[in-house]
């Protein structure tokens, strides 16, 4: 009865570290995705800003010059944020790994403690029950 109530509620915990690890997984790839779509997104109007502007400008050499420069910075900019970016996202990945590594560490050594507790509980019961067999058994030959 112990080893079930334990087995049950080591279960829960399991169950519930590895439900809180799976949310916060995909809260965070929700979070980086969002804003990986919205840079991406920024990154694609300015790349159709820069060919409309090739087009119109097409006989102002000088002025076409000025835009491709001006369109090259901004996507510079936009690789150098998605690479920051994307170098944050792995380093939270990382602490989150090690926050959950961490937990699960924690939830075994609990289980660990709740087993030792449980054994010396089915001992501490099983040699009551032998010593009253021993006491009936002594009773038995006395009287």
């Amino acid at each position: 009865m112990y080893t079930k109530a334990s087995l049950k509620t080591s279960n829960q915990k399991i169950e519930h570290v590895w439900k809180t690890q799976q949310e916060q997984r995909q809260k965070l790839n929700h979070e980086y995705s969002q804003q990986f779509l919205t840079l991406f997104q920024q990154w694609d109007i300015d790349v159709q800003k820069a060919e409309e502007q090739e087009e119109k400008l097409a006989n102002m050499f000088r002025q076409q010059q000025k835009v491709f420069q001006q369109a090259r910075i901004v996507q510079s900019q936009r690789l150098k944020t998605i690479k920051q970016l994307y170098e944050q996202f792995l380093k939270s990945m990382e602490e989150l790994e090690k926050n959950h590594e961490n937990l699960l560490a924690g939830a075994q050594n609990e289980l660990r403690k709740e087993m030792a507790m449980l054994q010396k509980k089915i001992m501490m019961d099983t040699q009551q029950q032998e010593m009253a067999t021993v006491r009936k058994s002594l009773q038995s030959m006395l009287f």
